[in-house]
């Protein structure tokens, strides 16, 4: 935890405008859909799969988008407001100054919470590198909040991780990816994992990936030291996702093309990228938009706690880190630790910054992290039968309301006399 912080939600930060001043988490259970009549949302930019529709309309029907408002349904004004679905967060470790590796269940729903209100409505809680018992013991707290629909899954990043490229994890308790050990892990997650970052070149490494692959689980190649050659052997063993492509990695060479090139050019592979100005040059951001696509990028925050929270220190796992000026870094080495990045300011720079169509900016960070879950048929665009999952955007790309399965996170239209 960070030193002399507030840890209510009213601390200083980055909530949206309107978001301040709730100290709950987010209700665990939405409200049924009996609870609320059909309305809808009239005026807005819907920015759907095949195009983005100006003044628009979107029903909502409990927790469901639906295609037709009955007959006397409430009409809601949202005139100049984006309406895109709600983001997808594969590697995100924490936020609102609580950690998911390390915080108790409280700890965890308000780093949930805290995502919420920046319009992540689906996320995957990311671990650090730990000793395998608190792994395994940590993976049976997250696999409870996945079973109730608070997350959509664990991500073990580490301790499969090579040391020549650790990042923000722990040396001392960095390990080879034994098929033994990570079994444990998918065994402590009790079909709750989602994915784990290896170092595949490692002993064990591609055995480690066909057992992750045969058990529905994504193995995702991160914080390596591969070459390109041991890379490719990777992805024909079942890799599907590079972890922060560019970051903990060996650079792009032109006789070494290390593990960046085999990542980029494969179609089987999604790239995972950090859209915050500290990981990655836009001109790199750029590379991995043209030679992937926006059908294989997924945006992702890989936040820590600070993340809608603040400047000061703060434990990712046992290491120490400091925060200054939204940069996370080591106290010890002054590596980069995570990020402080919520999803809507990865929206706002891909669009302001970037340049990046806001079609190919919603793939990023809706459709095509939903479709590697395989939760596209729920989540991921605005189509009818989909979960009611919204987020409303003003000119600038400021959130102004959010959605999730039918109940507002952030209400736009709180104080109205309908009551909405």
């Amino acid at each position: 935890m960070p030193a002399q912080q507030d840890t209510s939600a009213s601390a200083p930060g980055s909530l949206p405008e309107g978001a301040r001043g709730s100290a709950r988490p987010a209700p665990t259970h939405p409200r049924p859909p009996s609870a609320a009549r059909p309305y809808v949302l009239e005026g807005v930019r819907v920015v759907l799969p095949t195009g983005v529709v100006d003044n628009g309309r979107l029903v909502v029907d409990g927790t469901r988008i639906a295609e037709h408002a009955p007959a006397g349904a409430p009409v809601l004004a949202a005139h100049g407001l984006w309406a895109v679905p709600g983001f997808v967060d594969l590697h995100n470790h924490g936020g609102g100054g609580a950690s998911f590796t390390s915080g108790a269940v409280e700890d965890v729903l308000r780093g949930i919470h805290t995502h919420r209100l920046h319009g992540t409505t689906t996320l995957v809680a990311s671990t650090v590198t730990g000793d395998m018992d608190g792994l395994a013991h940590r993976a049976g707290l997250l696999s409870e909040l996945a079973e109730q629909g608070d997350i959509a899954g664990i991500h073990f990043e580490g301790p499969f991780i090579s040391p020549c490229r650790k990042g923000a994890h722990s040396e001392e308790l960095l390990r080879d990816p034994d098929p033994a050990e990570v079994r444990k892990l998918i065994d402590a997650a009790r079909g709750r994992a989602s994915m784990v970052t290896l170092a595949t070149e490692l002993p064990g490494g591609l055995d480690s990936v066909r057992l992750l692959a045969e058990h529905g689980v994504i193995a995702a190649i991160g914080h390596t030291d591969a070459t390109y050659e041991q890379t490719v052997r990777a992805i024909e063993a079942g890799a599907t996702v590079a972890t922060h492509l560019f970051n903990a990695m060996p650079p792009l060479g032109h006789r070494d093309p290390g593990p960046i090139a085999a990542l980029l050019e494969d179609e089987r592979i999604t790239v995972e990228l950090i859209n915050d100005g500290t990981h990655l040059h836009p001109a790199a951001l750029q590379l991995a938009f043209r030679h992937a696509g926006a059908e294989r990028v997924a945006f992702i925050t890989d936040a820590m706690d600070a993340a809608g929270f603040g400047d000061g220190r703060y434990m990712l796992g046992p290491l120490e880190v400091e925060v200054a000026d939204g940069v996370a870094r080591l106290v010890e080495g002054g590596s980069i630790a995570g990020s402080t990045l919520t999803q809507d300011r990865a929206f706002e720079r891909a669009v302001t910054v970037d340049r990046l169509p806001v079609e190919s900016v919603v793939a990023a960070l809706s459709a095509t992290p939903a479709r590697l879950l395989g939760l596209y048929d729920r989540i991921g665009s605005l189509e009818p039968g989909k979960d009611a999952d919204v987020v409303l955007l003003d000119a600038d790309f400021t959130v102004r309301g959010v959605l999730r399965k039918g109940t507002w996170v952030v209400d736009p239209f709180a104080g109205r006399a309908d009551g909405r």
